[in-house]
This record gives C-alpha cells, structure tokens and sequence, in this order.
C-alpha cells in the first residue's frame, strides 16, 4: 500500500446536536476502504450511541471500533480511509496501534507542557518555587504572612569570587533556608531575594519577636567553597497590617528601607506612609526628566567676598530647577532623584554649560560644584577635559569637590585635579570640617582652596568648640598655602570673627543670597 492513498481524519465533539455536521463532513470523505475509532471517556453516552448509529446508517460498510481516553469534556472520531483496490489493506489491529501510538504521543507532549507550565513557577538555580508562583500563592490566600530575606553582600561576593561560586552560594541559601524554616514555604525571587510565607498573619510585636528569632538563626551564616569560608549577611522585612492588599509592594518598600537605615529587619505600618513618599517620588522623578530634556536646571549666583578688598570678585554656581509652575526646586530635592533615575550627568553637564555662557564675557571667577561619583564617571571626566581645552575662561574656573561622602579611590581624584589644573582651573574641597573631612584630604590633594564648613562659621561668636575647631583649620591651611573660604556668614559679627581669623574670603546670607543676577552677565 502507498503512503499517499491512507488518509487519518479527526473530529472532536462536545455534544450529540454536533453529530448531524460531523457525518455530513464524513460523507464527503468517504472513500473504498473506511475504519472508524469512535474515542470518549464513556460509551454509554447519548452522543457516543448517537454517533455510532448515524455512522452504521451512512456508511455501513465502515469498520467501527469504540475506545476510550481520559478526556472527559469531549469524544473524537478517527477516520482512516484507504483508497485502493488490494483486498490487503491495513488491518483494525495496526490502525488500533497507530492510533494508540499517537496517543501515548500526546499524552507526552501534554506531560512536557506541564512540566514546562511548572519550570515557569520554579527557579532554575535552587529548584524553589519563583516570584510568580509567589504571587500565585498570595493570590489564592486571605491569611497570610509575607518576610523577604536578602543577602545583603551578594554582590561583593559575586565579583569578588565569580558568578560560578555566587551560583553557589544562592543554590546553598536557598536549601539552607528551605530546610531552617520547614514549617514555611521558601520562595527565590530575582538576584539575592528570597521570600517565606507564614499560614497567618502576626501581630506587629509577635512578628518582631519572629523577625528577631529568624535573624539570630541566620546572622552568622557561612557557606564553605572549596575549603573557602564565605560569609552571608542578611536583612529581612515583613508587615503587620491585617489587610493584605499590596502586601508584596508593602514588604519591598520595608525591605528598602530597612537596606537604607542598616537595620537587620523592618515591619511595615501604614502610618510610615512609604506610599506618599514613593508617589512623590515617582512624580518628583517626572519633573526632573521634563526640567532636564527642557533645559530648566539652571544655575543661581552667590557672591563670594574678598575679605581684604571687601569686594566680590568669586560667584559660585548653586544649582537649582524651575517647574513647568515656576516653582523653583533646591538641589537637595532633586539631586537624589536625578542620581535615582540615572539622568544626574545631565545635571552637571547642564550646570557647566550655563556657568561658561554666564561667565564667558566679564571677569569675575566662578566654581561648580562636583560630587565624588562626578569625578569617578569617565563621561563627566572627558567631558569637563574637553571643556577646558582651549579655553581662557577655563583660568578663571574653581572645581568644588563636595565631601558628601569619603573618598575612596584618591587616584582618580588625584588625576583629575592634575588634569583641571593642567588647563589653569584651581580645586576646592567644600563643607571642610565635618563629616569625613581630615587633615589629610589636604596633603594629599593639594586644593587651591578649602571652604570651611557652615556649620561651624555660623556659631563661632557664640560657640568656643567651633572657634577653637575654626582656628585649627584656617592655621593649617596657611602653612599649606591654600587659600580659606568661610560659608554661612549669616550677621556682622560672624563676619567680624571671620576678619579675626584671617579667613581669606567670605560667603553667606549676610553679603549676598542666591540669585539668577541676570544683570551681571548681560553680554
């Protein structure tokens, strides 16, 4: 028999009023030698025994055979047909195998659509069920307790040992706290998160006292590698609300914060009001994009005083943002978002810009401020290189390097001031004096001037601590060479004690305030 004249036809029925179309589209197929499997979860149906009688009655030389399969929605018929005239045609036995082959086929492709079904609820790493199984389970449930646990050095431990060993790491965790915490289900989320559902959800000083239960188990973790001990940090968040809605929203934002105060765990309340602060965020965000791509991150002017002329020959550049209401926004408010939405290099390159337009045409000098990771970014470095080159403007230039955080790597630091230096610009270190200022910053850097933290300028005629703290500073930097600026001078007699001291320059409310001095760089 030839492969082109044997033909398998399928039918699926939900019902016998389907069966009348069925043998209609049957009798146009019918051909010399006919086979007829007849499948459905029963036979004693009205539709199996319906369908059974019309075939007999239409075709009655067909071969009609009745078997079964699990599907209890639906009965199907197969139609093999074979148009020859060789009295040896394929028996009922083989075409029985053929359509019993076929499906133990299906029956595995549906058993590997399951198993693929379930691969998206597990994690491939550690075998535990995923974020969406998690979401899944949350959804199905009406009491529940929800902690996220997170390693807190996953990506010191990553990129100091590999991803092989992070992997590692992660699979250890996560069968660690699968077996710790048996009477829960552990979940991994992404990255180094991992999630336990408790059957109830606890009062806020029960779960406290859980948190601080689950911690002290897991605080000196250890996963060994290859003789290597390494050691796991952990911070864990939950929520005590009895409504669970956003519960998993809710736990995150605990999570962010208890990562951001450096607590080992945090439960969220709605009086903490994280949602405000978060859609205050989301449109704050909004704002800064539309100031950026509009251009209104515009830079204010405040005069700096020569304390031995008395007269303003310095204006430091304070940058500030106008909304589409022309509100205008401090930096404080809108630097962390810019830094949070990846657009702060756009702040600083805006701020540049309009500081060499605004001073391009008079002489009177002018500083930027630049934060560490400005320095570190090789973006804003080439970027500031290039402004500089061939540029007489460049002579009259100060770089204020902000001391918003310790300096970590003084190569980069070290390079940069030699390159703005290279092309006339000079270097300050700003708020010198308190939070990780020392010493020496200033052997090593070697800055053109050092601008004395406000915090103490504003208290010296009334504070001796800050007088004495003053006094040093202003000491040391004269034996050094380097030029001292005092911020904050607020009244006349701080600017008297500033005189006193022998601060070379002044700046503050008391000489002038921040403005866009518009008249003063008229070209």
């Amino acid at each position: 028999m030839k492969n082109d004249v044997f033909t398998v036809t399928n039918f699926t029925l939900q019902s016998f009023s389907e069966v009348p179309n069925v043998i209609e589209k049957i009798k146009t197929l019918k051909k010399y030698k006919i086979l007829i499997h007849i499948v459905s979860y029963m036979h004693n149906t009205v539709l199996v025994q319906t369908l059974r009688k019309e075939l007999e009655k239409t075709i009655p030389e067909a071969h009609i055979v009745l078997l079964k399969h699990a599907d209890k929605k639906s009965t199907s018929v197969v139609m093999f047909t074979i148009d020859t005239d060789d009295e040896e045609y394929i028996s009922d036995e083989i075409l029985k195998e053929l359509y019993l082959d076929n499906t133990d086929k299906k029956a595995n492709l549906d058993e590997y659509r399951i198993q693929l079904f379930k691969r998206y609820f597990t994690d491939h790493l550690t075998n535990l069920p995923n974020l969406y199984q998690l979401r899944k389970d949350l959804q199905n449930s009406e009491d529940y307790g929800l902690i996220l646990l997170k390693i807190d050095n996953f990506q010191t431990i990553n990129n100091f040992y590999g991803f092989v060993v992070g992997d590692f790491v992660l699979e250890f965790v996560g069968n660690y706290l699968k077996k710790l915490l048996a009477e829960h289900k552990v979940y991994r989320l992404s990255g180094a998160e991992f999630a336990i559902t408790m059957e109830n959800n606890m009062g806020f000083y029960q779960l406290k006292d859980y948190l601080a239960e689950i911690y002290e188990k897991i605080r000196y973790s250890e996963v060994i590698y290859q003789d290597t001990k390494i050691f796991v940090d952990f911070t864990l968040a939950s929520t005590s609300n009895k409504n669970n809605t956003n519960m998993f929203s809710k736990v995150s934002m605990a999570m962010m914060y208890a990562k951001k105060k450096g607590v080992p765990y945090w439960i969220y309340e709605d009086r903490m009001n994280f949602e405000t602060e978060y859609a205050r965020n989301l449109q704050l965000s909004a704002v800064v994009r539309d100031a950026i791509e509009d251009s209104r991150v515009i830079p204010y002017f405040q005069a700096i005083l020569d304390n031995k002329t008395g007269k303003i020959t310095k204006y430091e550049c304070l940058a500030r943002l106008i909304d589409n209401n022309g509100k205008i926004l401090s930096p404080q408010l809108f630097i962390p978002i810019a830094k949070n939405i990846k657009i702060y290099n756009e702040v600083t390159k805006s701020i540049i810009n309009k500081a060499f337009e605004a001073f391009e045409n008079n002489e009177y000098e002018f500083s930027v401020n630049l934060a560490i990771e400005d320095i570190m970014s090789s973006e804003i470095f080439n970027f500031i290189i290039t402004k500089l080159k061939n540029n007489p403007t460049a002579k009259r230039l100060t770089f204020e390097l902000l001391e918003s955080e310790a300096i970590k790597d003084f190569k980069k630091v070290d390079r940069f001031i030699g390159e703005v230096v290279r092309y006339g610009s000079k270097v300050a270190i700003d708020d010198f004096g308190s939070g990780y200022s020392n010493f020496s910053y200033l052997t090593k850097l070697k800055p053109n001037y050092i601008k004395i933290d406000g915090t103490l300028i504003e208290n010296i005629d009334v504070d001796e601590a800050s007088l004495m703290v003053v006094e040093t500073i202003v000491d040391f930097a004269r034996k050094l060479g380097i030029k001292t600026i005092a911020e904050y001078v607020h009244s006349s007699v701080v600017m008297e004690k500033v005189k006193e001291l022998n601060i070379d320059y002044s700046q503050g409310f008391y000489i002038d305030e921040p403005s866009l001095k518009k008249e003063l760089f008229k070209k």
